[in-house]
């Protein structure tokens, strides 16, 4: 049970996983306290004297063509690309570490089966059956996009289990629970998927700045969030006719996207090292 805090403990340690996890946290509750201190992202304040004004103390960020403070539109992009992430790979997760546990464990045409229609799956590149899906329907509800993304992206993460249960079932303490008359679903829930967590929790700490930037561009070409909800992508593809003008309204989600994404992946790489038995 102490092996999650001192996880943590050891990726704030690190100087990269430090930086990762204080900006995070930094970006948290920015988007918590958003809409306690700043203007609704969707208030057009004057579209004769404020549209594309320039960042200033009234708005730090600028305002884009449709007189819109920036600053409050990134600050609620935040809020939707994190729920995003974090729902679209909690559900992954599940996904992977489901099939990869019965997969591991049972072997044989079970393992067989399971693991050629990853293979199968994997042969597909995800942006473009994401593609193929959401093109069809004229407007995705933001709950079926998080399921789509989530449906999407537990193929790797099924065979990375696998992997570590195959592993873990030649250790003695399997052994010695099939021994004692343990059930598989013990053996399973309380041994094997418990020491697989380490794996597990860096697979899903990276898959947040993938899915982040797969959010992004998917509202980039149109098929993510819907406007008038604020998105870091949205937000990018309305620049394009002002860029010019007005190149802080790309700007700023541009680089709200860069550090999110480097952020994770820098705790992710802290934490991978955390939990590295050779790093020790």
């Amino acid at each position: 049970m102490t092996a999650a805090p001192e996880a943590l403990r050891s990726v704030w340690r690190a100087p990269g996983g430090r930086a990762g996890l204080a900006f995070l946290l930094f970006l948290v509750l920015l988007a918590l306290a958003g809409p306690l201190v700043l203007p609704d992202p969707v208030r057009q304040f004057d579209l004769v004297e404020l549209a594309g004004a320039p960042p200033g103390p009234d708005h730090p960020f600028g305002t884009d063509q449709l007189s819109r403070d920036v600053l409050s539109r990134v600050v609620s992009g935040a809020r939707v690309s994190l729920a995003v992430a974090t729902l679209a790979v909690a559900l992954s997760v599940t996904l992977g570490a489901a099939v990869g546990l019965v997969a591991g464990y049972q072997g044989g045409a079970v393992d067989a089966a399971l693991m050629r229609l990853v293979d199968a799956a994997l042969a597909v590149p995800r942006l473009f059956l994401l593609l193929l899906v959401l093109a069809v329907p004229e407007r995705v509800p933001l709950v079926a996009l998080i399921v789509l993304m989530g449906a999407t992206g537990w193929f790797a993460t099924s065979r990375l289990i696998r992997a570590e249960v195959l592993r873990l079932r030649e250790e003695a303490f399997v052994h010695a629970a099939e021994a004692l008359g343990a059930s598989g679903r013990r053996i399973i829930f309380r041994h094997l998927l418990v020491n697989s967590a380490g794996p597990l929790l860096v697979a899903a700490t990276l898959g947040v700045g993938d899915v982040i930037l797969l959010e992004a561009g998917l509202s980039f070409l149109g098929l993510g969030v819907q406007p008038p909800t604020p998105s870091w992508g949205g937000m990018i593809l309305d620049a394009r006719s002002v860029l010019v003008m007005a190149p802080w309204v790309g700007i700023f989600p541009g680089i709200a996207i860069t550090l999110t994404v480097l952020a994770t992946n820098l705790v992710g790489d802290a934490l991978r090292d955390a939990l590295d038995p050779r790093g020790a």
